[in-house]
């Protein structure tokens, strides 16, 4: 929901960002591979209750998750990449409650799941959105050029951010977090599913 707003307001930095990176000869997957390795280093800080060290690298995390785009687009954006990005984002977005779980089964396990089968269900209507789209040859830049035909939904990536941020920082109030997290993201997913009901619905086939 947030995504647009910020985009308008951190593209312009990301692309000179990675103009620069383009130009000292550093690919957009390398950038994605780093996130990658950040952000799950990240997760095992969450695991050894080193908080601080977990946002850092969430961080980073994240603005190597911005960069890449902008190093593709300074050179060429590829399939490859583009997969990449998304699947590994995924993981990252999975990895966070899994290390919240790990950190304190007893009382962060239940939460953790009900927040990862939120992730789950939304990621699904979203993936099928976009793979239905692209058999029908629809397209979007909603949030500008994605590999994949893009659905905006209540919690994107922005609330992403600061839901990660607030749980590292307050982690005693990951339960909490955790539920209200899981029913907005929920709520994404039942609208894509709704739009999705009227978007794709067939035309019924003329009788002679």
């Amino acid at each position: 929901m947030l995504d647009g707003w910020m985009r308008r307001r951190i593209d312009p930095l990301l692309d000179r960002l990675g103009q620069g990176l383009a130009r000292c000869g550093i690919s957009a997957d390398a950038v994605t591979l780093l996130g990658l390795g950040l952000g799950l280093i990240a997760a095992l800080m969450i695991v050894l209750q080193l908080d601080a060290a977990a946002l850092v690298l969430f961080g980073l995390n994240r603005l190597l998750d911005g960069l890449d785009g902008a190093v593709a687009r300074s050179t060429r954006r590829t399939d490859r990449g583009g997969f990449l990005d998304i699947v590994l984002d995924f993981a990252i977005y999975g990895a966070i409650p899994l290390a919240f779980a790990l950190r304190d089964p007893d009382a962060l396990a239940l939460p953790a799941a009900v927040l990862l089968f939120s992730f789950y269900v939304n990621g699904a209507s979203f993936l099928a959105y976009a793979a239905v789209a692209a058999k029908r040859g629809m397209s979007s830049h909603v949030r500008g050029i994605k590999s994949i035909y893009f659905t905006a939904g209540f919690m994107e990536g922005t609330e992403t951010i600061l839901f990660f941020a607030a749980m590292i920082l307050f982690p005693r109030y990951f339960p909490i977090l955790a539920y209200a997290f899981a029913g907005l993201t929920l709520m994404s997913g039942v609208a894509r599913v709704t739009l999705a009901w009227h978007a794709f619905r067939d035309e019924p086939e003329e009788s002679d």
